[in-house]
């Protein structure tokens, strides 16, 4: 298992693309446009049961299991074990989105509870994963290549964010942007796991 844990945030940077195209193969005229990720579990839907079974579950625990890594194999060095913790609650989080869905309609002007958490967590989620990037970007303990890569995540996350607010008020293309701007930290969370694992 200890030789695992160094290589579950590449695992878990590779499994989400394929969780989600997967998914979606089970959810007839799904848009990856026009629906948003979690749009998968949301109540009523055909991939209520199997997305979070084959997305949130199994990726939460290797979030947890890298975050984890992170902070044993760097106890002496603050700011990377708080990375650790970012990437652990970013892990809770993902369970907590797919234990609560989201509701069936995006655009809901009254959202259930159910919903309610899974936003809230979802915000956490990408709190979790700016916070993160950040200390990297400004921690002299890393190389110059990888603190301007993260920069150049978190901007882009920031960028594909605002164009996310505007396609949900226009209801045009939401979740290609959330994809974009997800993307943008989940790619970030990849070639850092590359640099730790190396």
């Amino acid at each position: 298992m200890d030789a695992i844990l160094p290589f579950t945030g590449i695992i878990a940077s590779i499994w989400i693309v394929l969780g989600i195209y997967i998914a979606s193969r089970f959810y007839p005229n799904y848009s990856h446009s026009k629906q948003f990720c979690s749009e998968l579990g949301a109540f009523g839907s055909p991939t209520q049961k199997l997305s979070p079974a084959i997305n949130n579950y199994p990726l939460g625990a290797l979030f947890v299991l890298f975050g984890y890594y992170l902070i044993i194999s760097h106890q002496s060095h603050l700011p990377t074990a708080v990375i650790g913790a970012m990437v652990i609650i970013h892990g809770v989080c993902t369970w907590v989105c797919g234990f609560f869905p989201m509701d069936a309609d995006a655009y809901t002007k009254s959202p259930s509870r159910s919903c309610k958490i899974h936003t809230w967590s979802g915000l956490m989620m990408l709190v979790s994963f700016i916070i993160a990037p950040l200390i990297v970007t400004f921690s002299s303990f890393y190389p110059m290549a990888l603190r301007y890569l993260s920069a150049l995540c978190i901007f882009g996350c920031f960028y594909f964010s605002y164009k996310l607010a505007k396609a949900l008020e226009l209801k045009t293309v939401p979740g290609l942007h959330q994809r974009l701007s997800y993307g943008f930290q989940i790619f970030w969370l990849f070639i850092y796991s590359l640099f730790v694992a190396a």
